[in-house]
């Protein structure tokens, strides 16, 4: 599995020669660069703009021109089978920023070979258990959660589900950093607040993830990636 960042919810998943892209932003939000994927996903169309419609092959945002092949578009929760990746959405909501109303998002778990990646998007509640067993899902082996607050899961809550899903690798998203136009970015918690939560001193940043089966963890290790 080989997992790259481009910033905020936005990633690159990689596992044999099939591509999952995660929350391509437009460039009111900031720069994304090319990628070829094979399946996106759009978890939010609130706070952070990203896609319009619902289910699958929903209508793409003006980042659609800088993804090449011929993917895959889904942005609403259910169950879905492509590429030999099989996706569960999870229906869920956050707050918009600035406002009390509701938006929903939708957390995505992919099985893609023998990895479980769950990408919770901009997730601002904690599921109920419920919700979790309802997926039918083994161990979550990576999982990709917001942790700056505002209308998404602050340092506590961020913590809180961690424990809930038990991943073997925990992947921080969604806090304070440089290079984003976007105002609201700004106003995120910076990643040290979510570690020292979650009990962690803060590790050594990495360019891309890249891990297999067999080099998982025993124990849950949170590891750092550096915006590509």
């Amino acid at each position: 599995m080989e997992i790259t960042w481009y910033g905020l919810s936005c990633f690159r998943l990689k596992e044999g020669n099939t591509v999952v892209l995660c929350d391509p932003f437009d460039k009111k939000i900031g720069t994304l660069p090319k990628v070829r994927a094979d399946i996106v996903t759009i978890s939010s169309n609130g706070g952070t703009k990203r896609g319009t419609s619902n289910g699958a092959n929903g209508s793409e945002g003006d980042y659609a021109k800088l993804i090449t092949g011929e993917p895959m578009f889904f942005n609403g929760p259910g169950e879905y089978e492509t590429h030999n990746v099989f996706i569960s959405g999870m229906s869920t909501y956050q707050k918009l920023p600035g406002s009390e109303e509701i938006e929903r998002n939708t957390s995505f778990f992919f099985e893609m070979g023998d990895f479980i990646v769950g990408h919770l998007g901009a997730l601002g509640e904690v599921p109920k258990q419920s919700q979790i067993e309802s997926l039918k899902i083994s161990e979550v082996d990576i999982l990709l959660v917001p942790v700056g607050g505002g209308s998404m899961l602050d340092p506590t809550h961020a913590v809180e589900i961690v424990g809930m899903l038990e991943p073997k690798l925990v992947v921080p998203m969604l806090y304070s950093q440089d290079g984003f136009s976007a105002s609201w970015v700004q106003t995120l918690e910076p990643v040290d607040k979510f570690l020292k939560e979650l009990g962690f001193s803060e590790p050594e940043s990495q360019t891309t993830l890249k891990v297999s089966k067999s080099g998982l963890p025993d124990e849950t290790q949170v590891v750092l990636l550096e915006k590509s």
